[in-house]
């Protein structure tokens, strides 16, 4: 199944990609939705496709710290089938060549797929919106 992760901009679009971040993180995560959408129009977002159906979706923005990449969200009937992985390396391969810092707040279940790439653990495991987490990053 071929699996199309591209920059998105266009407002039906972005609307896909909220509707699956929707599904996953308020819908089957219980994340408060008050938390899920903030940083929206500073923010890169992209969509994955596979076979033109939308399977998933994330983003990155700068921050003081460096780039953040957040909100990787993958739809149930899609995980487990390269989507998150594409995902990464889309955002990872669309930061500014001077991005030195890039990190991310990573749910314990993804943490195997973040150290693909080579992101590393960093400090303690934290709560945010009820889910378990690590700060995870990555130096170029």
């Amino acid at each position: 199944m071929p699996i199309e992760v591209k920059k998105v901009t266009d407002p039906a679009e972005l609307e896909t990609v909220f509707a699956i971040r929707r599904e996953v993180f308020v819908g089957e995560q219980n994340c408060p939705p008050e938390l899920e959408w903030e940083y929206e129009d500073e923010s890169t977002h992209f969509l994955a496709k596979v076979d033109g159906v939308p399977a998933g979706a994330s983003r990155w923005r700068k921050t003081a710290k460096g780039y953040k990449l957040e909100r990787f969200a993958v739809l149930k009937t899609f995980r487990n089938q390269g989507v998150g992985q594409a995902l990464v390396q889309t955002v990872l391969n669309d930061l500014p060549a001077d991005a030195s810092y890039v990190y991310m707040h990573a749910q314990i279940q993804a943490i195997t797929l973040y150290q693909r790439f080579g992101f590393v653990k960093v400090g303690e495991q934290f709560e945010e919106a009820g889910i378990q987490h690590f700060t995870m990053e990555r130096k170029r």
